[in-house]
This record gives C-alpha cells, structure tokens and sequence, in this order.
C-alpha cells in the first residue's frame, strides 16, 4: 500500500480487514505455521487490490479518470505509478513459467513477507528465495516494459 498513489480510496486498514473476512470463511483450514498463513494472507490481498484496480477501471466509474478541482488543475502534473493489473498479469505469466519465483514476489510484494518467512513458507533456503526474488524482479520490469512500449505504439 506505501507504493500507491496519494489519495487512494483503498486503505491499508481497509485491505487488511477485508483480507480477514475472508480468511474467517476459511474455518477447514489447518494452518501449517506463522509463514503459511502469511502466504496466504499475501494471496488474498492480492486478489482483493486486484479486483479493487478492475473495479476502478469501469466505465460507470469513471474508467480510471482522475478526479481534481479546477485549483488543483491548474498545477496538476500526472504521475502514474505501476498499473496493478499490468504488474498482475505478469506475475500470473511468470507464475505458469516458474511457480516458486510467483510465489516469492507475491508473499514479498502483497504480503510484506521477509525473506527468511518465504523461505519458511516454501520450505527452501534464504539464498533460493533471494535469488528468486532478484530473477523475478528482473523479469517483471521486462515484461511490464515490453507492455509499456507496446502501450506507446
């Protein structure tokens, strides 16, 4: 949440009560430790910035457009920080490439997790996590460049 945009409608408080209504529906669920519930929370808040990203870009809401007033306006300068269903849908692509390097930036990224909780999460060593974490990273700013470029065509 510290890397959205000023003024987004959706709160940390906001993401974080919403991530545990829907983890409270989850009453089968036999927690293997700390990091495993961690790894799933990061999924669902996934998920819930996404849907909430899709749901910003309706037409009936606006399709995105910013709202400012005319003062505001006058010394508007527009700057977009990553486009969340941009960065989603590479990280799904990743994901189907290789799996564990999805995992690593979703419970990094969405989760917050450290290194040593995803290594804990996904049962592999630190080394693997933070080598996973440098090769996804890499990989996703070139797929969201190639996205971007294809944008400006």
């Amino acid at each position: 949440m510290s890397r959205e945009r000023p003024g987004h409608t959706l709160q940390t408080s906001a993401l974080v009560n919403e991530a545990y209504i829907r983890l409270i529906d989850w009453k089968s669920v036999r927690w293997q430790s700390r990091a495993h519930f961690f790894g799933v929370a990061a999924q669902l808040m996934r998920r819930i910035l996404v849907d909430f990203a899709r749901d910003r870009q309706y037409l009936k809401r606006g399709g995105g457009a910013l709202l400012v007033s005319l003062a505001e306006a006058k010394a508007f300068t527009e700057q977009r920080g990553p486009d969340l269903l941009a960065l989603d849908e590479a990280l799904t692509a990743l994901s189907e490439v290789d799996r564990r390097k999805g995992q690593v930036v979703e419970m990094r990224f969405f989760g917050g997790l450290s290194v040593e909780e995803v290594a804990e999460v996904l049962k592999v060593s630190e080394e693997t996590v933070i080598r996973d974490w440098r090769l996804a990273k890499v990989w996703l700013l070139r797929e969201l460049g190639r996205e971007a470029a294809g944008d400006a065509d």
